[in-house]
């Protein structure tokens, strides 16, 4: 499919979302959105693809929401957004994809960019990568479910402080309090993402997404959420990649996953 915000790229089992508006600082408008949403999509319904990486074009990840177009007048997208599933950027109103997504922050993520960052489960920074939620200072708030998910990841003083006041913080705090995975230089971001991706390969892909799945039970208690039966799990002990697991261990090899 072609597209005209974004650029995809798929290497094997690797899909590369790349957010392509650095004109506008990688900002979205919702024809941005519906893009990468459909590039999800296609991601979450290809049993050959198992780990999405997504990036910014130039030197900024995503800076939000595009107010210069909001400001034109929100109505002129309104049948583009009655169509649109999975909120902001494709991904922050997305609670089935079980699949791993890879944010690789290769600059400032602001706002809805932030908000982004935090659907994704793993996050590479380059050290001049910054974080904001900086929405309440435009009049807005963020409603893509940063003010749900921060609050869960950090200590809800440090969550309100910067929900508060929108105030920015590097890559290395952000690393510090648990945002951020790794922080590399600059010019490596990229290729820190393709390698957590080239770790998580090794693993089998059905057992990846039950525990991507997993995460769902963190509102239950803990004997509730160990009794609770995935509807994935079923199909991970009907797997033959579990079978090639113990055969791979048995036989003192790496695993050749199938993705079945």
């Amino acid at each position: 499919m072609a597209y005209e915000h974004i650029q995809v790229e798929r290497r094997e089992h690797v899909l590369l979302v790349t957010i392509n508006r650095p004109e506008r600082r990688n900002a979205l408008h919702p024809p941005a959105s519906y893009e990468l949403e459909q590039a999800f999509d296609a991601y979450a319904a290809d049993d050959q693809l198992w780990v999405a990486i997504v990036t910014g074009a130039g030197s900024t990840f995503c800076s939000g929401n595009d107010l210069k177009d909001a400001a034109l007048g929100e109505e002129r997208h309104a049948e583009l957004n009655r169509r649109r599933k999975a909120g902001f950027g494709g991904l922050c109103d997305r609670h089935s994809l079980f699949k791993p997504v890879i944010a690789a922050v290769n600059g400032p993520a602001l706002g809805g960019g932030f908000e982004v960052v935090l659907a994704c489960d793993i996050v590479i920074a380059g050290k001049g990568a910054t974080f904001a939620m900086a929405e309440p200072r435009w009049g807005r708030f963020a409603k893509g479910g940063a003010m749900y998910r921060l609050p869960r990841m950090v200590p809800q003083k440090l969550a309100l402080g910067l929900m508060l006041t929108g105030m920015t913080i590097s890559a290395e705090e952000a690393h510090r309090v648990g945002i951020v995975n790794e922080v590399v230089p600059d010019d490596q971001v990229l290729a820190a993402a393709r390698r957590w991706a080239g770790e998580i390969l090794k693993c089998a892909p059905i057992a990846v997404q039950v525990t991507k799945q997993a995460l769902l039970t963190l509102h239950l208690s803990l004997e509730d959420a160990i009794h609770r039966e995935l509807p994935l799990v079923r199909d991970a002990m009907a797997s033959p990649d579990r079978v090639e697991g113990t055969r791979a261990f048995v036989e003192k090899r790496p695993p050749r996953w199938s993705g079945r």
